[in-house]
């Protein structure tokens, strides 16, 4: 236990006035971490069928969590902002939490954990002397991060060495049922996207490849070049045929980019059916263009783990990150970079064996999982 006396963790549920087993979870970022990290829900659910589970996120990750049907509540937060975890930190206090898990290291977030009362906390806060620690249980994780015991050399061997994917390490140090990450949607972003899909020819038999080949800016080499991405959709046109739509998402870094893979494609092809699904769309709206596709080729990114939420077939691909984290639930195949600098995390690392041929032999095995059921 952390922080002043807890008050009595089992409190009661007004209607039912039955015990309620309350359960804190502090995970705010990055986005796509905080989607993979729902997987471990349906677990504590199981574990404490009487569980409130509060979680605690980034304002920009609420629409990740704010609609799972085990998440009583959402609580938002500047990690950066010192008034917004004070203020935070007061809402929280007076609850008695059976279970604080706190799966971020900024210091913030530690100072955010160690300021409230606990039976059990699982993860990083602020031991006696100030320092961010983290509690054994937890250490198959975090001895792969920054917080590492050993140094971050040591942390960077384990995480190339893992072989284990990120919902299992979380279920085996929780002592839960591994699950699998959810994002439900509301109606207004599924209307749009149904109404999207009909303005651009995208039902009535057509096959959506998904393109989602941009990573954003700090992990350059995460994404597939303009032109290999060309010459994948010329590959895929030829697998396809005419029934095939080429649909281009990303966020704002990628909107010229995928600008430049249409206009190349279409210049190649001009029988091509390419549609861009936009550059400004909201987390909930990306999400159900995503849910739209038959198939998505993507990235290590956040649209691969909204498309492992969504149950969308998926061909991801990974030069400077690790493929083993990622659990894809029999969704489809990960193609790795085969280059000796493969994960090493670095900024410049080759992805140049992440061939559009080795992509589309993929996505030709992946396609028999995409047949739409509308």
């Amino acid at each position: 236990m952390v922080g002043a006396e807890a008050p009595e963790p089992d409190s009661v549920d007004p209607a039912s006035q039955k015990p309620v087993t309350q359960i804190l979870i502090i995970k705010t970022g990055a986005l796509g971490d905080v989607l993979r990290t729902t997987s471990i829900l349906p677990g504590l659910k199981e574990r404490y069928p009487d569980a409130s589970i509060v979680w605690v996120t980034a304002h920009a990750a609420r629409a990740l969590v704010e609609n799972h049907p085990l998440v009583e509540r959402v609580e938002c937060v500047d990690p950066d902002s010192g008034a917004e975890l004070d203020q935070l930190t007061q809402r929280l206090a007076s609850t008695g939490w059976e279970r604080l898990l706190s799966f971020d290291d900024e210091l913030g977030l530690c100072q955010l954990a160690s300021g409230l009362s606990a039976r059990s906390l699982s993860g990083a806060y602020l031991d006696d002397a100030g320092a961010r620690v983290y509690t054994a249980d937890v250490a198959p994780w975090f001895e792969m991060g920054l917080l590492s015991t050993r140094g971050k050399a040591a942390a960077d061997r384990a995480k190339i060495s893992n072989t284990r994917t990120h919902p299992e390490i979380f279920a085996d140090m929780l002592g839960i049922s591994m699950g699998r990450p959810q994002l439900d949607l509301p109606p207004a972003a599924e209307t749009l996207a149904e109404t999207f899909a009909t303005e651009h020819c995208m039902s009535e038999g057509r096959f959506v490849v998904g393109l989602n080949t941009g990573a954003g800016g700090r992990w350059r080499t995460k994404e597939l070049p303009v032109e290999r991405t060309v010459e994948l959709v010329q590959l895929l046109a030829g697998h396809f045929g005419e029934q095939a739509t080429f649909l281009t998402l990303g966020g704002p870094a990628e909107s010229e980019r995928n600008a430049e893979i249409r206009t190349r494609a279409r210049a190649a092809d001009d029988s091509l059916h390419l549609v861009d699904g936009g550059a400004d769309n909201t987390i909930p709206e990306f999400a159900a263009l995503v849910s739209r596709c038959n198939l998505m080729v993507v990235s290590d990114s956040l649209a691969l783990h909204i498309a492992i939420a969504r149950g969308v077939p998926i061909v991801s691909f990974f030069a400077p990150t690790s493929a083993a984290e990622i659990e894809l639930y029999g969704l489809g195949e990960k193609v790795q970079s085969t280059a000796p600098d493969y994960c090493s995390y670095r900024v410049d690392t080759d992805n140049s064996t992440l061939t559009a041929a080795r992509l589309a032999a993929a996505v030709a095995r992946v396609a028999p999982l995409g047949a739409r059921q509308d």
